[in-house]
């Protein structure tokens, strides 16, 4: 048998063979069947670079622009305008090829991007401190849980049913294996919290848009020594008061909009910030800025509890990295729109969700759903089918809103950002018409 790719002598392979305890390599692989040995791939006949460039122009054809199409889809990743200047920052390779800094006298501009990233999400939050980014708003609910539970030393947890259903899928699965008891309560019921409960999980503005009075749950939480988790959108915290100010203890969130296209669902960041007592239990790793011997300011990678960088028993995390371009990207949106920008988005998000849900309620057969206030996203019950409806819109190019009607029936989850001009939300209510 061959072994073509492999740089090594005839030498080198008996010594090889020879520790392994066989003399051929026929030998070594004489377990596996035949059919599998050598088997004959069915590829098509090579093409030339410019002939192969052909075809794969040929295939990207087929897809559909969704730049013309007028989208009306959140849900956890929103469609927000990036200014330029992002991607000429993140394209530059002192960025977008660098892996992690371990070297932090090799890394400073990438330590003090960080920095100034969890500087920010602590001002947005209303939070003490912020690690270096997660991998998206799932999987930091769900370290938020696994923190709450070692603070606390308790092992019950509940998320309202006002959350994501795939954040609370996320959560279920990293707790399942912890020995966690995970409840999910219905969000109009009075919730009730014994002494062996670690956490409550809510979410600002809730999964279908409208909000829920924070305050109260954060009393409920704290009342019985448990822990407040506020999922919340980083939008709505440019508008809203924090959760911090409510007494919240650990925030999360999703951070895609932040200057982040939607990419077909990712990747994503994972915003996390807390009070500054529970630094110790923080999942990943944070950034500090310090002097050096020279009393030259720098920047160090101060607090990493996962496990590669301390005994594995002591880890607070698996959490590997942090979604370091994508904060970046975060970083300089933050940034380049400073306060009073981050605020007129918002307030644009919500003047026109506003106007929507209005003109749409107004049509035959279509109600809103909640009578709350709300931030950029309603959920509207239909006179038919949403999927019907949205099959209908998408040939109008119209994204619609998200089907839910295994929650409210005919509901539909519409999102309303900045990018979405009069005339867009005028068409979408003009196609809904016609149901």
């Amino acid at each position: 048998m061959s072994s073509p790719y492999v740089p090594n002598v005839d030498a080198d392979r008996q010594e090889m063979l020879k520790a392994i305890g066989v003399s051929t390599v026929d030998e070594l692989f004489k377990d596996v069947p035949k059919k599998f040995l050598n088997a004959e791939f069915k590829l098509p006949p090579p093409l030339s670079e410019l002939e192969l460039k052909e075809k794969l122009r040929q295939i990207a054809s087929k897809n559909v622009n969704t730049e013309e199409y007028a989208c009306f889809l959140g849900a956890g990743f929103y469609q927000h305008f990036i200014p330029s200047v992002i991607h000429h920052v993140t394209g530059r390779s002192e960025f977008y090829t660098a892996y992690t800094p371990y070297q932090a006298e090799a890394s400073q501009g990438t330590l003090q991007s960080i920095y100034e990233y969890q500087s920010m999400i602590c001002q947005l939050t209303g939070m003490e401190i912020s690690n270096a980014s997660m991998y998206e708003c799932g999987s930091a609910a769900a370290e938020a849980a696994l923190m709450a539970c070692r603070i606390t030393k308790r092992n019950k947890v509940v998320v309202l049913s006002t959350v994501n259903p795939r954040y609370y899928e996320v959560i279920s699965t990293y707790t399942r294996e912890h020995g966690i008891e995970l409840e999910r309560v219905d969000a109009a019921s009075a919730v009730k919290l014994g002494q062996d409960y670690a956490c409550l999980i809510v979410q600002y503005p809730t999964f279908l848009g409208y909000f829920e009075d924070l305050g109260s749950s954060v009393q409920t939480a704290h009342e019985s020594g448990a822990l407040l988790v506020a999922i919340a959108s980083p939008f709505a915290l440019a508008m809203y008061k924090s959760p911090g100010s409510y007494g919240a203890d650990i925030v999360v969130g999703e951070g895609q909009a932040l200057g982040n296209p939607m990419s077909f669902g990712g990747p994503g960041l994972g915003f996390f910030a807390c009070r500054n007592e529970y630094l110790r239990q923080m999942p990943g790793r944070l950034v500090g800025k310090t002097v050096d011997s020279d009393g030259q300011p720098g920047f160090v990678l101060t607090i990493s509890t996962r496990e590669q960088h301390i005994k594995r028993e002591r880890a607070t995390s698996n959490i590997c990295t942090n979604e370091g371009l994508v904060a970046l990207a975060t970083m300089v949106y933050i940034a380049t729109l400073g306060e009073q920008g981050l605020r007129h988005v918002a307030e644009l998000c919500y003047h026109k969700a506003h106007y929507a849900e209005k003109e749409l309620s107004k049509l035959k057969g279509y109600s809103s759903a909640f009578n709350k206030p709300f931030f950029n996203e309603f959920v509207l019950r239909c006179p038919r089918e949403p999927r019907l409806i949205n099959e209908a819109l998408f040939e109008q190019k119209i994204i619609g809103g998200l089907d839910i009607s295994n929650i409210i029936p005919n509901g539909m989850l519409i999102c309303v950002t900045e990018v979405n001009t009069k005339a867009d939300i005028d068409r979408l209510v003009k196609a809904a018409a016609r149901f």
